[in-house]
């Protein structure tokens, strides 16, 4: 029964996400979201507005045999 309603709830905000994104165009602003960060510290986009920012995203094992 855990399974199951863990299952709904990941469906129904996987399909809210969905949703959520097929109403950007492009050329739209990126809304705006925070996350918390591997320092610990909560990062928000609003936070680089007017800022350079280049950004790196990497999977340490992507390719390698370990």
């Amino acid at each position: 029964m855990k399974t199951l309603c863990l299952a709904a709830a990941l469906g129904l905000a996987l399909s809210c996400a969905a949703a959520r994104a097929a109403e950007l165009k492009v050329g739209d602003a990126a809304p705006g979201f925070s996350l918390v960060g591997s320092d610990g510290k909560t990062h928000r986009l609003s936070d680089y507005k007017g800022k350079q920012a280049v950004v790196l995203a990497w999977f340490p094992k992507a390719f390698t045999g370990g």
